[in-house]
């Protein structure tokens, strides 16, 4: 993920991280042309640079994107020269069961790895914000 938001921000491309929670794999793409399928990556243009499987001592567990939605099957985060275009965290487990998560921020292109499953701040509804 590092890898993508730093050759989107020096390159000007977009890339595609794919993560395939039931498949434990993830794979990275470089995004081609403008197009982008919101609700696929499989339709996204591009080619995949790279694909690999996890390996027992590491297990993805679930996705969680920072407008409140979560998903134990597939996921993807995108990035181009801007940053993130949305922000989250990857929760896995090693070998002996430790939570350990991937955040990913949207507003400082940021992507970090932390102990635990790590609380981020959720969206506030409409309904209780006070102005």
């Amino acid at each position: 993920m590092q890898m993508a938001a730093s050759a989107a921000a020096e390159t000007g491309r977009r890339y595609e991280i794919i993560i395939d929670i039931a498949e434990q794999s993830y794979g990275l793409k470089e995004i081609a042309g403008t197009e982008i399928y919101v609700d696929n990556p499989d339709e996204t243009p591009g080619e995949i640079i790279v694909q690999n499987n996890l390996t027992e001592s590491c297990r993805l567990v679930y996705v969680w994107f920072d407008d409140g939605i979560d998903t134990n099957t597939r996921a993807w985060f995108r990035v181009g020269p801007s940053g993130w275009q949305n922000g989250g965290k990857i929760v896995l487990y090693d070998e002996k069961e430790k939570p350990y998560t991937i955040v990913v921020n949207r507003i400082n292109r940021i992507v970090k790895l932390e102990e635990g499953n790590i609380e981020l701040l959720e969206p506030i509804p409409k309904n209780e914000l006070p102005f």
